[in-house]
């Protein structure tokens, strides 16, 4: 079924959406209030006057990605690589429940789209880390563990965002839909977001590395998990 009055949807299938923490003046962290009555107020339309969802991913969307050949989810955090570009690490990580692997869709550089309407294959957009501000990024720096490929950081910000934010979405079908795999392709750069197979040791250990390759390795294909789905209005 499809929702008629248009709305951000919990994908109901899956885990709801948790808010993020937010960094006070303070220094202390606190849930961010809004969102939670936000989400409160979306499972509680779901409920009572039967929204659902379509399956397109929408701009706007808050998501995790699942990595489809190990099942973990698309992970960033405040924590720097100690070589290469020395930006905010991009790992993957096995839990489900962890709020720093969400992700906010946003168009490409320069580029806009509608709160809502659905992404292409074939567009490009930018991945906004919620917990921390900065958009996924790749360039030509070799990767930490798995120096054949290539570096995936987490940089800049609203303010500070450049082409090297910016990846084009590869699918099968018209558009990206929740239950279909994709492929996240760099623009600048031509490399795709894929797992190398390596784990971290210290600091971060356990967790997944997170690269560009040429697209033919086996861990560059990714799903839409849990989150807060953003739809169109349907006239």
């Amino acid at each position: 079924m499809k929702s008629s009055t248009g709305a951000a949807v919990v994908n109901s299938r899956l885990q709801p959406f948790k808010p993020p923490m937010t960094l006070t003046p303070t220094g202390r962290f606190s849930q961010d209030l809004m969102m939670s009555w936000f989400v409160v107020l979306v499972i509680s339309s779901c409920a009572v006057i039967g929204f659902c969802y379509d399956d397109e991913v929408t701009c706007g969307t808050v998501l995790k990605l699942m990595n489809i050949n190990e099942g973990s989810r698309l992970h960033s955090h405040e924590v720097k690589y100690g070589s290469g570009s020395g930006q905010q690490s991009v790992t993957a990580v096995q839990a489900s429940d962890d709020v720093n692997s969400h992700w906010q869709i946003f168009p490409a550089l320069k580029e806009s789209c509608k709160r809502g309407e659905p992404i292409k294959c074939g567009d490009k957009i930018r991945l906004k880390h919620l917990t921390t501000g900065c958009f996924l990024h790749t360039h030509h720096f070799h990767a930490p563990l798995s120096k054949h490929y290539q570096e995936v950081s987490c940089f800049g910000n609203d303010a500070q965002s450049d082409t090297g934010d910016n990846w084009q979405v590869v699918c099968d079908t018209e558009e990206w839909l929740e239950t279909e795999p994709v492929k996240f392709k760099h623009v600048d750069t031509g490399v795709y977001l894929a797992l190398s197979g390596q784990q971290f040791g210290r600091p971060i250990h356990g967790q997944r590395e997170v690269v560009g390759t040429d697209g033919l390795t086996s861990g560059g294909k990714w799903k839409a998990a849990e989150g807060v789905f953003m739809k169109r209005n349907k006239e």
